[in-house]
């Protein structure tokens, strides 16, 4: 019977969540899911595969230099150089549990290529489902391991504090009933803010709720500008929009104008794989200037429904065919940089407080992350934080000592969300204007009592009034690089 003390409660069930959970046996951990299912996770709809150098022609070392390179080198070095040497021990642990990836009639595992990477290392699991794979396989192992309690459709509220440190958290369900829990550490996994966007490939629920009990806990944050955004996603209309996985322009789709041109040409030596960023901005500039941007993956060969099952339901749910027709596309804010501010353990500035995934920031992507880095640091951090952590000795802390509650406090009403997230989309694009970002932080300061997701979008807009000149994915308009 799995226990009802747990001495650890992640709040998140991505991938993050879930490694981090699986590696902290034999302690008691209490899995904090907002859905039922575990639903509803950017983990799930990722279509990169994982990043790792396990082909013959290449090595970490290189894997490292794209990533410093995609990065802006603003990365923490120490910090790629581990990620990079963990990758190919993290393919193997997820194929112990349950992951199948693609392979070869060899037996060989299949590597694709996106932008940033010199070479072919993207390993996938059905395809353009490699997210969805994981979660499915990861879950399976949560919920028959006796260590992990599943404790769905519920989200989190508040942190618990004594003398300064997390030792709980309040959660709530869907009808509002809370339950507080004590434990020993305490770890966000609740990934991103895309959601705070008003163009965006992230599910509804990345809207920054595990920054917002960061910041009410007091825990320092780091690089909150950097917010990449993913170049090709189907230019479909609405927020949460299809994404055109990278994987398409590794297999030889082009990017192009409405008159058939290279959209690309003469931008980047390494033309419609150039990193991510470099590309957004790109697309963004032509539908500024009254053009269009298109994504033409008629050369791709082989068995779609094999290669790029969820491009093409996609696309069919549409009306396309990315077999007969180029595609529209737009960019939409896709990962977030920055985060809670951690080493590699995973610890935050709060004695007990922990995170891990797109909510924490390491310094391992730097000012812009190398495509499919994510679910790589996923779970290999998620696994070194679950290790840690069952180590480190599990008891909850004493009854005693001065304690607090840091609240996240009500959401924004649900019709101010739109204009927050279309002036989010406006002044902390691709492209960006200084004195935009001002009036913009002036704008939401003075409303941050309205909501905790306009005082998490304040404090990236204070970060990214703060860093005056480009880098990587902050890109100023007329800013010195």
């Amino acid at each position: 019977m799995k226990s009802a003390q747990p001495s650890i409660v992640v709040i998140g069930s991505g991938v993050a969540g879930m490694a981090t959970a699986l590696s902290a046996a034999p302690a008691n951990v209490c899995l904090i899911c907002p859905t039922h299912d575990g639903s509803g996770s950017a983990s799930a709809l990722a279509q990169g595969g994982v990043a790792a150098a396990v082909g013959a022609d290449d090595s970490a070392a290189a894997h490292a230099r794209d990533t410093l390179e995609a990065g802006a080198w603003h990365n923490a070095a120490a910090a790629v150089g581990w990620l990079t040497g963990a990758a190919r021990p993290a393919v193997a642990w997820l194929e112990q549990h349950g992951v199948r990836f693609d392979r070869d009639g060899e037996g060989n595992l299949q590597l694709g290529r996106e932008g940033g990477h010199a070479c072919n290392r993207i390993v996938h699991a059905g395809g353009d489902a490699t997210g969805a794979a994981l979660v499915r396989a990861l879950q399976e192992c949560c919920h028959g391991a006796a260590h992990v309690q599943w404790r769905g459709s519920r989200e989190a509220v508040a942190l618990l504090l004594r003398d300064g440190h997390v030792v709980g958290v309040r959660t709530r369900d869907a009808d509002g009933r809370d339950e507080s829990l004590e434990a020993a550490a305490v770890v966000l996994a609740t990934g991103g803010i895309g959601a705070l966007y008003a163009h965006t490939s992230n599910p509804a629920g990345a809207g920054g709720s595990g920054l917002s009990l960061a910041l009410a806990a007091g825990a320092e944050l780091r690089d909150l500008e950097f917010v990449q955004f993913h170049p090709t996603a189907l230019a479909s209309g609405g927020q949460h929009l299809p994404l055109l996985t990278e994987a398409l322009r590794g297999a030889g789709a082009r990017l192009i104008d409405a008159e058939d041109r290279p959209l690309m040409a003469g931008l980047h030596p390494l033309g419609d794989l150039a990193p991510r960023d470099v590309v957004a901005r790109r697309v963004w500039q032509v539908q500024h200037a009254g053009g269009a941007a298109w994504l033409d993956a008629r050369a791709i060969t082989g068995d779609w429904n094999r290669r790029f099952p969820t491009v093409l339901a996609a696309c069919h749910a549409h009306g396309l065919d990315p077999r007969q027709t180029p595609l529209p596309i737009t960019p939409v804010a896709h990962f977030h940089m920055g985060g809670v501010a951690t080493d590699l353990d995973g610890r935050t500035s709060v004695p007990g407080l922990f995170a891990v995934g797109e909510v924490a920031c390491n310094g391992v992507h730097g000012a812009n992350r190398l495509a499919s880095n994510s679910l790589l640091e996923a779970v290999a951090c998620g696994r070194r934080l679950g290790r840690m952590l069952a180590g480190a000795g599990t008891t909850p802390g004493s009854a005693r000592g001065t304690h607090r509650w840091a609240e996240r406090g009500p959401a924004l009403a649900t019709d101010a969300l739109p204009s927050l997230r279309e002036l989010l989309w406006r002044v902390a694009g691709p492209v960006r204007e200084m004195s935009e970002l001002h009036a913009a932080w002036h704008r939401c300061n003075d409303a941050a009592a309205a909501g905790w997701q306009m005082r998490v979008a304040t404090a990236l807009l204070r970060a990214a009034c703060r860093r005056r000149q480009s880098l990587g994915a902050h890109y100023l308009q007329g800013a010195p690089a």
